[in-house]
């Protein structure tokens, strides 16, 4: 927390009392009336709504027309705003970079909070870390529990990786080379608090020799099933996905990239429930570009530095990502997962949204708008997307106190001057955020420590 306050992001005074697990000594009573209300389950908007968060949770949701004002409650009218649950990204990578460098050796509890800080400010409060994080991760994964201004945390600690094969990051001891090492590795995330685990079955287009073979991966399934925990995995070719469907993986963590998926696959995975949690359009859609194209969106270059973006249109950067010898592989690459995705979702497969940001030129928060306009490419409705990023998302992580707008639920919410159900692209226009019933900055990163005109004349 000390280094979000740093950082510039709005931190209420109690949040350390409720962290700490201290009763506030009133109750804080705020009211948000007067919306269209987009409740994140997919029911279609409901107009002239109203909400009462009570110490950060939502405790009445309905017309505003039978509100009931507590006394001493804050009230804001909020007519012509869209209200929607906080966006939740479920396939993500903390600390890794520095601006574009990546290096484990930025992965410090202060470079994690100011990109949940910057997730929080793009209306993204809650994600969902897969495998590359040390044991750092965990304290910060605790302080979900409470009244929080960055996005909340869920964790697979550190996933599963195939020794010599594809996964993981430089720095972290992750592989694995037999059954009982990857049982060990299982056990070792669960005893610290895994919200689920996390296996790469891949060898990067053929580049390395093995990916994880069935004996491996199948005991990791085993053990976190025996454990109590869900697992989800990395994949990218067709025949691996089917062999992990059959042992009984719950999810993949990006689409079959690799060929088309056939009525074969769909119906193993609907009949064993294996969802597909993340397609990370975004990911694949980002190698598909010398020169990332949205370099002169505002709502994205408030996100990075003046020195990001320079460097991202650098002549040099786009010669050296058009020579390396995959390049030309990843466009086909992006229209597989596109179409399989679209076919998973017309076969009833179940879905979520993930971005697989947080590596080098994948940036926090902004991939989760990109995702969803690419979702929709893809053939989905606005709000299927939107459904898929809140609810949807929820229900497989477990967490079951997020993703809607209800009462019970904590007040992580996401008010959009325009509605994202006609255009998927008004997720964008951002009017605030809340997280447990704190209004967090929305002043992006290049923003911290200026009060000039451009940054809302606010530090």
């Amino acid at each position: 927390m000390r280094s979000a306050m740093k950082a510039g992001f709005s931190i209420v005074s109690l949040t350390v009392a409720m962290l700490a697990g201290l009763p506030a000594a009133v109750a804080e009573t705020t009211v948000l009336r007067d919306f269209t209300l987009i409740d994140g389950t997919g029911k279609a908007p409901a107009t002239n709504q109203a909400l009462v968060m009570t110490d950060g949770r939502i405790s009445w949701v309905g017309p505003s027309a039978k509100l009931k004002v507590p006394a001493g409650a804050k009230v804001e009218r909020l007519k012509g705003k869209y209200l929607m649950p906080g966006l939740i990204d479920s396939h993500v990578h903390l600390g890794l970079v520095d601006g574009i460098t990546q290096n484990l050796q930025y992965q410090t509890p202060e470079n994690i909070e100011k990109q949940l800080g910057i997730y929080a400010a793009y209306g993204v409060t809650a994600v969902q870390t897969l495998g590359t994080e040390k044991d750092l991760i965990f304290p910060i994964q605790q302080m979900r529990k409470g009244r929080t201004a960055m996005s909340r945390v869920y964790t697979v600690g550190q996933g599963v990786v195939f020794k010599g094969s594809y996964g993981g990051v430089p720095g972290l001891d992750q592989s694995v080379a037999t059954p009982g090492e990857a049982r060990a590795m299982v056990d070792k995330e669960a005893s610290h608090g895994a919200d689920l685990i996390k296996l790469w079955v891949d060898d990067e287009f053929g580049m390395l020799e093995e990916r994880m073979p069935p004996q491996i991966s199948s005991a990791v399934i085993d053990e976190a099933h025996r454990k109590g925990k869900k697992t989800v995995a990395h994949i990218f070719y067709y025949d691996n996905a089917a062999e992990l469907a059959r042992e009984g993986v719950d999810a993949f963590a990006h689409s079959v990239r690799d060929r088309a998926v056939d009525d074969a696959l769909l119906s193993q995975m609907k009949a064993k429930g294996v969802w597909q949690m993340a397609a990370t359009l975004s990911r694949e859609a980002s190698f598909t570009y010398k020169t990332l194209p949205f370099l002169d969106d505002p709502f994205f270059a408030r996100g990075v530095t003046p020195a990001v973006l320079k460097e991202l249109a650098s002549p040099e950067r786009a010669a050296k990502l058009a020579a390396a010898p995959n390049f030309p592989k990843y466009a086909p690459t992006l229209q597989h997962a596109m179409d399989n995705f679209a076919r998973e979702v017309k076969a009833g497969i179940r879905y979520g949204m993930g971005t697989d940001s947080g590596p080098t030129a994948r940036f926090p928060g902004y991939f989760a708008h990109w995702e969803l306009e690419l979702m929709v490419k893809a053939g989905l409705t606005p709000m299927q997307a939107l459904t898929a990023a809140t609810s949807a998302n929820a229900e497989f992580m477990g967490a079951n106190d997020i993703g809607t707008v209800a009462p019970g639920k904590w007040a992580d919410l996401l008010v959009l001057g325009r509605d994202p159900t006609a255009d998927i692209r008004n997720s964008r226009a951002i009017d605030a955020v809340y997280i447990a019933g704190n209004k967090v900055s929305t002043i992006w990163q290049t923003c911290i420590g200026r009060a000039d005109d451009a940054c809302g004349g606010r530090p």
